[in-house]
C-alpha cells in the first residue's frame, strides 16, 4: 500500500484524561514523583511514560511530535518553540568546531543569517550553492564536512532540489541530509527519499492560522534522543520549548492539513495558469515553463499537489509594493510575511524574508526588487479572486 501521510495522521487516536476526544493539555512545569528512584530514572530517560520537567518533554508536546512524526514517516520527533529554534538545534547538534555545511544558496532568510554570520563564530562554516546542481553540490564538499542543507521547494524564488541526488551524496561522503519542507507538507516525504532529518517550521500550512510559531525536526528515535540528552542534547540545553497550548493547538489544525493543502495548491495553479496566459512572469511548480515542473512530478503525491506559493515579477520594487497596498486595501489578502494563512499574504521577500542576503547575492541568485511571494489562500472562487487581482494589476500599470 501506497504511503500516504495524511492516512497516518488520521490513524492516530488520542483519548484525553477524562475520555475527551482531544487529548488533554498539560498545563505544568514540573511533575512530581512517587518515588526519588523514579524520579532518577526519569532524569535518567530510562522511565517511559514519565515526565520531570516541561523543558525536557511534556504529554502535550510527545502528542504532537508522534503525529508529525507519523507524518513524514519518521521514527521520532521533536517540536520546538519555533522553526529557526528547531533549524539552529539539529546544525548544532550535528556539527563543531572546524566542520563545514554544504547549503542551498536560496533558503529562507533567517537561516541563511544563521550560517553565514552566526556560526562563524562557532568556527563553523558554510559554502552555499546552487542546490538544484549536484555537481555543484559534490565541488563543495570538502573533508570536514558534515550536512547538506536545503529546502525541498526554496524560499523564495521556489526552485526545487533533486532530493534523490543530494541524499545520494550525502551517502556517498558519508554525510547528513537536511531538509526543509516547510513549503511542502504532506506533497513531498523528503525521508522517503533519503533525507535524515526533515525540519518543519509548523508556524506556516501545518498550523495554517497564524496565531502560533513553531518548529519541529523529524528523524531516527537515536538523533532525536541525542537532540533531547540532558547532556549535551541541542534541543534540550538551548531551550527551544514549545508551550503546551500551542502544541494543543496544532495538533487540532494538523487534522485538517490535507484538506487545505489540496485547497491551496488548486488554487495556486489556477492563479499561475491564468497569469501565464496573461504574459505575466510567474513562477509556480505547477507549471510545465517551471525548470523543477518534471523533477518535482517525480517525488510528489499527487494528491496534494504543487504546494500554495507562487511567485510574480512585477520588474521594480515600487511596483510591487503599490500593488501589493492595494491588493490589500481591496481585501484580496494582507500585505503581510509568513505562509500558510486562510488569506492570501503577500511580500516583496528582497525587503523583508530575504533581506538577510545581501543585494549583491541577491542579484546573483536571480531574487529582483520586482518580486512578490505569494501565499495562496483558501478562496472559494478562484476566478473572482483573479478577477479582482488582474483589475489591481490593470490600476498600477503591470497588465
Amino acid at each position: 500500500m501506497t504511503f500516504n501521510p495524511a492516512d497516518k495522521i488520521q490513524d492516530l487516536q488520542y483519548f484525553g484524561e477524562f475520555g475527551g476526544v482531544n487529548p488533554s493539555i498539560s498545563d505544568s512545569s514540573t511533575y512530581t514523583f512517587l518515588s526519588a528512584k523514579k524520579m532518577f530514572d526519569t532524569f535518567e530517560g530510562n522511565a517511559e511514560g514519565c515526565y520531570l520537567y516541561s523543558r525536557h518533554s511534556s504529554p502535550s508536546n510527545l502528542y504532537l511530535g508522534k503525529a508529525l512524526a507519523a507524518m513524514e514517516n519518521t521514527e521520532a520527533a521533536n517540536v520546538a518553540a519555533s522553526g529557526m529554534g528547531a533549524i539552529t538545534s539539529v546544525l548544532l547538534q550535528l556539527c563543531g568546531a572546524g566542520d563545514h555545511i554544504v547549503s542551498s544558496r536560496t533558503i529562507y532568510g533567517g537561516t541563511y543569517a544563521f550560517m553565514k554570520n552566526f556560526l562563524p563564530k562557532l568556527q563553523i562554516h558554510t559554502s552555499f550553492v546552487d542546490s538544484t546542481k549536484p555537481e555543484q553540490v559534490e565541488q563543495a564538499i570538502t573533508p570536514n564536512t558534515k550536512v547538506l542543507y536545503c529546502e525541498t521547494v526554496s524560499n523564495p524564488l521556489l526552485e526545487v532540489t533533486d532530493l534523490r541526488a543530494m541524499a545520494a551524496l550525502a551517502q556517498k561522503h558519508n554525510l547528513k541530509l537536511v531538509v526543509d519542507n516547510t513549503f511542502s507538507p504532506l506533497a513531498i516525504a523528503p525521508k522517503d527519499l533519503g533525507a535524515d532529518v526533515v525540519i518543519h517550521s509548523l508556524t506556516k500550512f501545518i498550523n495554517g492560522s497564524s496565531d502560533t510559531v513553531g518548529g519541529v525536526v523529524c528523524g531516527t528515535q537515536e538523533f532525536i534522543d541525542a537532540l533531547r540528552n540532558v547532556n549535551d542534547g541541542a534541543a534540550m540545553l538551548l531551550g527551544p520549548t514549545m508551550d503546551s497550548y500551542r502544541s494543543a493547538s496544532i495538533l487540532k489544525n494538523l487534522r485538517t492539513l490535507h484538506i487545505r493543502m489540496q485547497q491551496h495548491s488548486r488554487n495556486a495553479l489556477y492563479l499561475a495558469e491564468r497569469f501565464e496566459q496573461d504574459g505575466l512572469k510567474v513562477v509556480y511548480p505547477g507549471l510545465a515553463s517551471h525548470s523543477g515542473h518534471e523533477l518535482y512530478q517525480q517525488m510528489y503525491n499527487k494528491e496534494y499537489g504543487f504546494g500554495g506559493m507562487m511567485t510574480l515579477d512585477v520588474g521594480s520594487l515600487d511596483k510591487a509594493n503599490e500593488l501589493m497596498e492595494l491588493m490589500q486595501n481591496r481585501n484580496i489578502g494582507y500585505l503581510a510575511v509568513s505562509l500558510g494563512f486562510y488569506k492570501t499574504l503577500f511580500s516583496a521577500p528582497g525587503t523583508s524574508t530575504s533581506s538577510e542576503i545581501s543585494p549583491e547575492e541577491q542579484a546573483e541568485m536571480g531574487l529582483s526588487d520586482g518580486l512578490i511571494r505569494f501565499s495562496i489562500g483558501l478562496d472559494n472562487d478562484m476566478e473572482r479572486t483573479y478577477q479582482m487581482m488582474k483589475t489591481c494589476m490593470q490600476e498600477v500599470g503591470i497588465l
